[in-house]
C-alpha cells in the first residue's frame, strides 16, 4: 500500500485539471467584473430552475447521508482505521475538533449566529407561527439548528470518510476523482476521472468565496459599528485583499503549523466570548429555549427534512434552506479532503460521532446563546435586532453586543474572531484546491497554494461586484448542483470499497481465539 505523502516530485506535478479549472473560473470572475448584471440574471435564471426542479433532490441526498452515517457508525465497520490497523490520530483530539469547527464553518457563527435566529423569529418558516411571538423563536432556532447542524456535518462527514478511506487505507491520491475507483475503475486516471475533478474544484472554489463575502461583508458591519466606517464594497474588496494575503500566507506554512495555530487561537477567543454572553445574557431562558427547541428538532428531524415547496414556501427555500444545502455540498470536496487530511489513523466510528455529534452541538449551543440573547431582547421591547437584520444582516451580531455590558470590547474581540475564521477557513480552502490540482498530492507546490490564493480572492471580489451576497448564493447552488450527483457516487463507491475489506470470521473462531478477531 502506497502513501500519498511520498509521492514523487513527478506525481505533485499539476495536472491538465489546474489549467482547465483555473480557466472556467477566471472566466467566471471576468464576467462578474465585466457584466456583472449579466451574471446576475444568468445566475437568478438558472437557481429558480434547478430549485424549482429538483430542490427534493437536496433533501433526499442530505438525509440519505445521515442514515447511511448512522449505519456506519454502529455496524461492524465502524471499527476500523483511517490507516494501517495499529496507526493512532497524528492530533490530539480537542486540537482535531478545533481544526474541524474553526477551518469549516467557523465564519458562520458570527456571519448567522444572529441573523437566521432573528430573521425567522420576524417571518417564521413557512408560517408555522405568528411573528415575534415566543412559538416563533422555538420554531427560529429549531429552522436554525436544521440548517446548521447534522445535515451539514452529515455530507462533509460522507466525502471525509471516503476521502480518508481512499489516501490512507487504500494508498490512492487525495483526489475527488480516486473515490470512483471501485465503480469506474481505471477509468477515473482519464478524461472521465478529470472532469470529476474539474467540478470538485469549482464548486469547492465559489463555495469559499461565498464565506469570504460573507466575511468581508461581516468585517465591514463590525467597522461600521464601531468605527463610522462606510459599509460599501469598496471597503469590502480592501477587506478581502488584506485577508487574501493572511491566508494565503498561512496556506503556505501548512496544516500542522499555520491551520493548526488559527484553529486553536479561533476557538479559545470564540469560547470566551461565548461565556461572556452566556452569563451576562438571559441565561435562564437561554436554558429553557435550546431544551424546547432540541427536543422539537429532533422530533421533526425528518418531517422537516422533506419539506418541498409543494408544502413550503419556495422564496424561503431559495433563500434558506435549498441555498445552506447547496452552500454544503458546494464545500464538500474542501471540507471532505481537509478533513480527511486531519483525520488520519482515527476509527470510522470516532470519525463519524466526532463529526456529526461534536461540530453539531457546538453550533446549536453557540446559535442559542446569542440568537437567544437578541430573540430576548427583542421579544422583551428593549431593542429591534431583527429590524435591524432585515436593513442589513451584518449588523445583527453587533446589535445584540450593543445590548449587553463591554460591548465595545466585545465587538472588537469579535472582529478579531471573523479575521481569525476569515484566514483559517480560506487557508485551508487554498490547501485542499492545491491537492486537488496538483494528483492529490499532501504537500502541493507553493506556487500552486499562492496561485489559488490570489484566484479565491479575486473570484469573491467578482462576484460581490456581480451583485453581493444575492450572487454569491446563485453561483452556490448553481455550481453545486451538478456536484449533487458526484456526491452520491462518492458515497456508492465508498460502500463498494469497504464491502470488500472486512471478512469476519466463522463464529466459532472468534469464540475460541477472540484476540485475533479483526479490528
Amino acid at each position: 500500500m502506497s502513501d500519498p505523502s511520498t509521492a514523487s516530485p513527478e506525481h505533485r506535478r499539476p495536472g491538465p485539471v489546474l489549467l482547465v479549472s483555473l480557466t472556467l473560473a477566471v472566466a467566471i470572475a471576468v464576467w462578474g467584473t465585466a457584466a456583472g448584471d449579466s451574471l446576475s440574471r444568468v445566475g437568478s435564471a438558472a437557481l429558480d430552475g434547478i430549485t424549482r426542479s429538483f430542490g427534493w433532490a437536496y433533501l433526499l441526498v442530505s438525509l440519505g447521508f445521515l442514515i447511511f452515517l448512522v449505519f456506519l457508525a454502529c455496524s461492524r465497520y465502524g471499527r476500523l482505521r483511517l490507516g494501517r490497523d495499529d496507526e493512532r490520530p497524528a492530533f490530539r483530539r480537542l486540537t482535531w475538533y478545533a481544526m474541524i469547527l474553526s477551518a469549516v464553518m467557523g465564519i458562520g457563527l458570527i456571519s448567522y449566529g444572529v441573523a437566521e435566529p432573528i430573521t425567522h423569529l420576524a417571518e417564521p418558516p413557512h408560517g408555522m407561527a405568528a411573528p415575534m411571538t415566543p412559538a416563533a423563536a422555538v420554531t427560529a432556532m429549531q429552522f436554525s439548528f436544521f440548517d446548521w447542524g447534522l445535515h451539514a456535518w452529515g455530507i462533509f462527514a460522507v466525502v471525509g470518510l471516503a476521502m480518508s478511506w481512499s489516501m490512507f487505507r487504500r494508498g490512492r491520491p487525495g483526489l475527488v476523482s480516486a473515490l470512483f475507483r471501485p465503480l469506474l475503475g481505471k477509468r477515473t486516471e482519464g478524461p472521465v476521472g478529470g472532469a470529476i475533478d474539474v467540478f470538485a474544484v469549482l464548486a469547492t472554489l465559489f463555495g469559499t468565496t461565498t464565506s469570504l463575502g460573507l466575511g468581508a461583508m461581516q468585517i465591514n458591519g463590525g467597522f461600521t459599528a464601531l468605527f463610522g466606517i462606510p459599509d460599501s464594497p469598496p471597503v469590502q474588496f480592501a477587506i478581502i485583499g488584506v485577508i487574501t494575503l493572511l491566508f494565503t500566507a498561512s496556506a503556505l506554512t501548512g496544516v500542522a503549523r499555520g491551520i493548526r495555530f488559527l484553529s486553536e487561537t479561533s476557538m479559545g477567543l470564540g469560547a470566551l466570548l461565548f461565556v461572556f454572553v452566556l452569563v451576562v445574557g438571559p441565561t435562564l431562558y437561554l436554558v429553557d429555549l435550546y431544551v424546547q427547541t432540541i427536543g422539537r428538532y429532533v422530533s421533526e428531524l425528518v418531517s422537516a427534512s422533506l419539506i418541498t415547496p409543494a408544502s413550503g414556501d419556495l422564496d424561503f427555500m431559495q433563500s434558506w434552506t435549498y441555498f445552506m444545502l447547496a452552500w454544503w455540498l458546494s464545500w464538500a470536496a474542501f471540507v471532505g479532503v481537509f478533513l480527511a487530511r486531519i483525520s488520519r489513523g482515527r476509527t470510522i466510528r470516532e470519525f463519524v460521532t466526532g463529526v456529526l455529534v461534536v461540530p453539531s452541538a457546538v453550533f446549536s449551543i453557540w446559535f442559542t446563546a446569542f440568537g437567544g440573547t437578541a430573540i430576548h431582547s427583542d421579544l422583551a421591547g428593549s431593542t429591534r435586532i431583527a429590524v435591524a437584520a432585515a436593513a442589513d444582516e451584518n449588523s445583527a451580531f453587533f446589535a445584540t453586543l450593543q445590548s449587553l455590558p463591554l460591548s465595545t470590547l466585545t465587538s472588537i474581540v469579535t472582529i478579531v474572531l471573523v479575521v481569525l475564521f476569515f484566514v483559517s477557513g480560506a487557508d485551508a480552502n487554498t490547501f485542499v484546491l492545491g491537492m486537488l490540482t496538483s494528483r492529490g498530492t499532501e504537500e502541493p507546490p507553493r506556487w500552486v497554494l499562492a496561485l489559488w490564493g490570489v484566484v479565491t480572492g479575486a473570484a469573491a471580489i467578482a462576484l460581490l461586484a456581480a451583485g453581493g451576497l444575492e450572487s454569491l448564493q446563485q453561483m452556490v447552488i448553481v455550481t453545486s448542483a451538478p456536484f449533487l450527483l458526484i456526491l452520491v457516487g462518492v458515497a456508492v463507491g465508498f460502500w463498494k470499497d469497504l464491502r470488500t475489506e472486512f471478512v469476519p470470521l466463522p463464529v466459532a473462531v472468534l469464540e475460541e481465539e477472540p484476540e485475533k478477531a479483526p479490528v
